[in-house]
C-alpha cells in the first residue's frame, strides 16, 4: 500500500456512505493519533484499538449520526498530503478549514494535532487532512 492514510479516510468515507455504524481499520500509530483527534473534536463516537496475532493491530471506529436527521458528523473528509507531493505549512499559512467550522489535522513536531492547536503552540507542519 502506498499511502495508508488515505486508505485510512477513504474506509472512513465508505462506511459513512453505506451508513455504517462501525468500521475496522489496519491500525498505525499515526492512524491511532489521528483517531483520537477525531475523536476529541466531536466528530466520531468512539474506538477502541484491537491487537491481533500478527502486532498490527486494528482500530474499531464507531462512527456518528445525528439522531434525527440520520446525517453523519463527518460531512467531507479529504486528503490534503500524499507521499508524492508532501504539503507543509508554516505558522503564518495554517489553513481554515470552512472558516474555522472544521478542522486540519497536521503532524508536527508536537504530535499529530489539529490547526487551531497549531495556531495556538504557533508551530507548523505537514497538513495530512481537512474534515468538515
Amino acid at each position: 500500500m502506498t499511502d495508508p492514510i488515505a486508505d485510512y479516510l477513504t474506509r472512513l468515507r465508505n462506511a459513512i456512505k453505506a451508513n455504517h455504524r462501525v468500521v475496522e481499520i489496519p491500525a498505525s500509530n499515526i492512524k491511532k493519533e489521528m483517531t483520537k483527534v477525531l475523536f476529541d473534536k466531536g466528530y466520531i463516537l468512539n474506538y477502541k484499538f484491537q491487537e491481533t496475532e500478527n502486532h498490527q493491530g486494528s482500530i474499531k471506529i464507531a462512527l456518528k449520526y445525528n439522531q434525527e436527521t440520520k446525517e453523519s458528523a463527518i460531512t467531507s473528509i479529504s486528503r490534503v498530503s500524499s507521499p508524492g507531493l508532501r504539503q507543509y505549512v508554516g505558522t503564518d499559512s495554517l489553513p481554515r478549514v470552512m472558516s474555522g467550522l472544521g478542522i486540519a489535522i497536521l503532524s508536527t513536531s508536537k504530535g499529530v494535532i489539529t490547526d487551531k492547536e497549531a495556531r495556538n503552540l504557533n508551530i507548523g507542519g505537514e497538513v495530512l487532512c481537512y474534515v468538515c
